[in-house]
């Protein structure tokens, strides 16, 4: 399920309030490079359970996938 574009364009990071990037199946945050799950069309916002981006070729493959 896509998320809404309305919704994508309001929601952002808990972490730093920056915005978040669609990258297929997550919400990424390139800037902290955490990457934040959707189960059933819904963003799971959580800072305690993103995932931190540490690998430089999973972080570039994230960027493409969101198209930037």
């Amino acid at each position: 399920m896509a998320l809404d574009r309305r919704l994508l364009d309001i929601l952002v990071c808990p972490e730093d309030r920056g915005p978040l990037l669609l990258a297929g199946d997550v919400l990424y945050n390139p800037r902290l490079r955490h990457a934040y799950r959707i189960e059933a069309g819904v963003p799971v916002l959580l800072v305690d359970e993103a995932v931190t981006i540490e690998d430089d070729a999973e972080h570039q493959r994230l960027l493409e996938r969101a198209g930037t």
